[in-house]
């Protein structure tokens, strides 16, 4: 099993930034140290499993540096830990996404407690609890098993086959995307929606319709209930795939 890799990231490569890299590479990872450099930390970038940000005498990343962390990290799934002041970490929650920061930890820093966390942060990555929730829709079970087979390795998949079990799912539960078909019996697509939509807890909750239909009229009739689009129900795997990340990607 490849060791997991951690990128330790600051100004400068000071005493105590040696011994935490050196207590992660003595408990078994791989710990490498860059400089707030985007042309040192792409050029060892590759392989990385985790960042973490060390700050210390007012020392911060600059503009261009962050930016280059947070698509990164956004493109590749990876996630950080902030280490500084407490000034630092505020400065670090207000200029990254807060999705991208798994800990921040006000110094002095705890060798050990940090490696206790870094250990916790993989075995939630490994029982993907990082891993975005996809909500699937549809009163077919033969589709709705279809679905979940493609989307399992990259998502946390739950299904219901109506529109009423899947209020009740919301009730108790998260998603950051629902997949819904627009034609279903008794409670259509659009009934849902619209369901959803008058209801605060889950107004916001991005819709995308799946539909048998090559007419986009049918599903767009509803545009003013705000659903993010639609799919065909004829779409491969590899697409639903590209189209799925794409849309991640554009709505961080």
């Amino acid at each position: 099993m490849q060791k997991k890799r951690i990128m330790v990231i600051g100004e400068k490569e000071t005493f105590l930034v040696k011994v935490l890299v050196q207590k992660i590479n003595d408990s078994g990872m791989v710990g490498v140290f860059e400089t707030f450099d985007i042309t040192a930390i792409g050029a060892d970038w590759e392989g990385t499993d985790l960042v973490t940000l060390y700050m210390s005498d007012g020392d911060r990343p600059r503009d261009n540096v962050i930016r280059y962390l947070t698509d990164k990290l956004n493109d590749e799934d990876k996630m950080m830990i902030a280490i500084g002041e407490k000034n630092d970490i505020d400065f670090v929650e207000k200029n990254f996404p807060v999705a991208l920061i798994y800990k921040s930890i006000v110094r002095p820093v705890d060798n050990a407690e940090y490696i206790k966390i870094v250990k916790e942060h993989f075995a939630k990555a490994e029982q993907g609890e990082f891993k975005k929730t996809i909500l699937v829709v549809d009163d077919d079970p033969s589709y709705l098993n279809l679905v979940r087979e493609w989307l399992r390795d990259k998502y946390k998949v739950s299904m219901v086959s109506s529109g009423l079990q899947a209020i009740k799912w919301l009730g108790k539960n998260k998603a950051d995307l629902i997949l819904l078909d627009h034609e279903m019996p008794v409670t259509s697509g659009p009934q849902v929606l619209e369901m959803l939509r008058s209801d605060e807890e889950t107004k916001r909750i991005p819709v995308i319709f799946l539909t048998g239909k090559s007419d986009k009229d049918s599903v767009m009739s509803v545009v003013s209930l705000k659903p993010e689009g639609y799919l065909l129900k004829t779409i491969g795997k590899a697409e639903l795939l590209e189209k799925l990340e794409e849309y991640f990607i554009l709505n961080r």
